[in-house]
């Protein structure tokens, strides 16, 4: 049965990565349903999170396969109970249709939403929040006169204690070990 998966992709930041991932993903007949690229809090390392829907076995396919593409450092697969995950939506909405009454404070008090601008023709709201939240607030918004909505991808944490950090040293380790064998029997 198929279910909601986030990926979290640690990669150098080198040319064509995205573009072989998604290739792996278009050939299993994933979609991507959600995708934001950052810096990571590791130097030099960049972070690619995903969001798809797919089987528990063809995600444990997938990650296997995108790990083994040059650039990738690591891929972590998570469930939503594994994750802490915001999204961040602006609102572009024509301000006479927000001015009557109290009704924009009500709203944005409510929602936990932030006014950026207001000029005479429309009013910018954002919302940072689970997906399911900010489509709330867009359905509350659309009578007033929406003219412009756009939604970033996925934001997410772990829940884990061990971060990158450790899986790096992890490799360097490992590295070490099999360049000092390499060297002893060399």
């Amino acid at each position: 049965m198929k279910q909601e998966f986030t990926i979290s992709l640690f990669s150098e930041n080198h040319i064509g990565i995205l573009s072989r991932i998604t290739l792996i993903l278009t050939r299993r007949q994933i979609n991507i349903e959600s995708i934001t690229a950052s810096e990571s809090a590791v130097p030099g390392v960049q972070m690619l999170t995903m969001v798809v829907r797919t089987t528990p076995e063809m995600i444990e396919k997938v990650a296997r396969q995108i790990e083994k593409v040059v650039d990738v450092l690591k891929v972590f697969v998570h469930t939503s109970s594994e994750i802490i995950c915001q999204e961040m939506a602006l609102y572009k909405v024509t301000t006479r249709g927000l001015m009557s009454g109290s009704m924009i404070g009500d709203i944005v008090r409510k929602h936990h939403a932030t006014i950026l601008e207001v000029t005479p023709e429309y009013m910018v709201v954002e919302k940072s929040g689970t997906r399911a939240e900010i489509k709330e607030l867009l359905a509350l918004l659309e009578p007033c006169g929406v003219l412009q909505f756009v939604s970033s991808g996925r934001v997410a944490v772990t829940r884990q204690v061990k971060e990158l950090n450790a899986y790096l040293r992890e490799m360097d380790e490992a590295r070490g070990t099999h360049q000092e064998a390499l060297e002893f029997y060399n």
